[in-house]
């Protein structure tokens, strides 16, 4: 048998003829080590059929392990299940654990996998920890709760749910499942210290936006002795990048130069992420160009880091030299790129490139969406951003819309503000942030009674507003700060040493901006005090008091950044001579010397 490339679409099965066993001696099954290939392997299997060889173990278990084979194609692995079903009553379990194992491969394969198994229960096979492993692997891949706890039941009828391999396999399917409790009740059962299940973990936590647990675990880790994995490392510099822990994960860096692990494209790729989302650009590019080999992704978060950042051309001449070099970009490369446009006023080049996407065979997602809208709403193409979102081919989410009201109070567009918000609400309306957009719209409009209105729904659905919250690293340690409260320890000193940076302030000309508050029954006094302790003031005036003269403060907020707040920090950056980064909801800004990166347009 000659071989052949693998082929997208394998051969059409032919039907059993016979179930008779056939002799082990037959001269077809002697070219069974020369088929390397699935076609090679394919070829072999029509003419084993037709000799009534189908069911023959040593044919059954090739073409099952090389249709299952890492990287095999989803053809191939309907190819196996077809070679399988064939088989009137298999009876061997590694052919149950082959299809199963691959099956764990597939991000969609959890009811394939479970319609397997309850043939191997009905065909009266014996499960061993091996075809637990794997149907609980399916079911993590898949994001199968449902299936992932019925294999956990099945575990703990077969006396297997502590095995040392299945324990971690059922911790890692509840966290990929997003049931972090059920993964935690597992790992707390773990009587022996293992880096899968503090991988899992790990990944759970920060899959669930609880950054600090994730690095919690990563210390116990250590002090345990257990030597993390690629695996391990790259969850904890997310962490990091949730946090804007730029210290720890520097920390993270220099580990990573002193051990030796796999992976060094992946490792290297959550580098350049975490720098990019700390604030710290010169990192990131510094990891990038120090690669020895990228991939597409390591590329694409590249270009995603300097469009956070504001450096549009940069991530655009990035993104061509990414195609000269051959490298095919995906969709979120095409994402970074949009971004990059859309917060650089590129809106011809952004448009563009958003119509090059059909050239390169990829369907824009609702995220590509979201960045158009935001491209033509910030240049004050608001009407044809709300065309464009209207006429879309699939059905817009609340997001969209929201770009567009956010664009809306930005241009003072209040009716088309008022349509706009609408429609958020007949899709959505417990969205806090809306209510404040739209009303501070018609306040600064002047439609009092319109904003009294949107005020009044918005109490009687009992929809709160989300509190701001602002954190900074300070010796490797992250402090929140939140608007007004006392929570931090050392809020009071926080707040004194406003109250100070303020009056300095106001000896260079700082006034409060008052615009976006609109309480009728305040005094222009009690609106600047309402001001005066939003969470990034905290968390800068924290900064002052706790690090030396000139040092860079680094700040992550929750929400966009106050008009305030952001005279503020600019002022703040001459005064006091620190270079401020603050990343908000939408992006980073780099204030320095009285100026920010943003342009003041974000």
């Amino acid at each position: 048998m000659s071989s052949a490339p693998l082929t997208s679409t394998p051969p059409r099965l032919l039907p059993v003829k016979s179930n008779s066993p056939p002799p082990p001696q037959h001269p077809l099954l002697s070219h069974l080590p020369h088929c390397t290939s699935l076609r090679s392997l394919a070829q072999l299997h029509a003419a084993a059929v037709k000799a009534g060889l189908a069911a023959h173990p040593a044919l059954v278990t090739r073409l099952l392990t090389l249709c299952t084979a890492p990287g095999a194609p989803p053809a191939h692995l309907a190819y196996a299940r077809q070679v399988f079903d064939r088989v009137p009553h298999p009876t061997d379990a590694v052919w149950y654990n082959t299809l199963l194992r691959g099956y764990a491969r597939s991000p969609s394969a959890a009811s394939a996998a479970a319609r397997v198994f309850a043939r191997m229960l009905e065909e009266g096979v014996a499960p061993d920890t091996y075809t637990l492993v794997s149907l609980l692997k399916a079911c993590a891949a898949a994001r199968a709760g449902e299936e992932g706890r019925q294999a956990h039941a099945v575990a703990v009828k077969a006396g297997a749910a502590g095995h040392e391999y299945v324990l971690p396999t059922l911790i890692n399917m509840y966290a990929e499942c997003g049931d972090v409790r059920a993964a935690r009740a597992m790992f707390d059962r773990m009587d022996g210290d293992c880096v899968v299940s503090y991988n899992a973990m790990i990944a759970a936590a920060v899959r669930s936006s609880r950054p600090g647990e994730a690095l919690v675990l990563f210390r116990e880790m250590q002090a345990k002795g257990l030597r993390p994995t690629s695996v391990t490392v790259i969850s904890v510099l997310s962490a990091c990048a949730l946090l804007g822990a730029l210290e720890l994960g520097r920390w993270v860096h220099d580990y990573v130069r002193k051990i030796e692990l796999d992976s060094p494209v992946k490792v290297g790729t959550a580098l350049i992420d975490m720098y990019g989302k700390c604030g710290s650009l010169e990192d990131a590019i510094a990891v990038f160009q120090g690669m020895e080999s990228r991939d597409k992704q390591a590329w694409s978060v590249m270009i995603v880091a300097y469009a956070n950042h504001g450096y549009g051309r940069e991530a655009i001449s990035l993104f061509e030299e990414m195609k000269r070099q051959g490298i095919k970009p995906d969709d979120i490369t095409f994402l970074g790129v949009l971004y990059a446009c859309s917060h650089s006023g590129l809106v011809s080049e952004g448009l563009q490139y958003f119509d090059d996407m059909k050239d390169h065979g990829i369907i824009p997602g609702i995220k590509h969406y979201g960045c158009v809208t935001d491209l033509l709403a910030r240049s004050g193409q608001l009407e044809r951003a709300y065309k464009f979102i209207d006429e879309l081919p699939i059905k817009p989410t609340p997001i969209l819309w929201r770009t567009l009201l956010s664009a809306c109070g930005g241009h003072r567009d209040v009716e088309l503000g008022k349509r706009v918000f609408e429609r958020i609400l007949e899709l959505d309306d417990s969205h806090g942030g809306d209510y404040v957009i739209f009303s501070n719209l018609c306040a600064n409009t002047g439609m009092w009674e319109e904003m009294n209105r949107v005020r009044k729904l918005m109490n009687e659905k009992g929809v709160v507003k989300v509190p701001g919250c602002s954190s900074i690293e300070i010796d490797n340690t992250v402090h929140e700060f939140f608007a007004g409260d006392g929570r931090h320890p050392k809020s009071q000193e926080a707040r004194k040493m406003v109250d100070e940076v303020i009056d300095q302030l106001k000896l260079v000309g700082y006034v409060p901006d008052t615009s976006h508050v609109f309480h009728v029954e305040m005094g222009e006094e009690e609106k600047a005090t309402s001001l005066r302790y939003h969470s990034e003031k905290l968390a800068i005036a924290f900064g002052l008091l706790n690090t030396a003269p000139g040092a860079t403060l680094r700040v992550v907020k929750n929400l966009r950044v106050c008009p305030d707040c952001h005279s503020m920090a600019k002022l703040v950056s001459v005064v006091f001579n620190r270079r401020i980064i603050l990343r908000d909801l939408n992006r980073f800004h780099h204030f320095e010397d009285g100026v920010c990166s943003c342009g003041d347009y974000w």
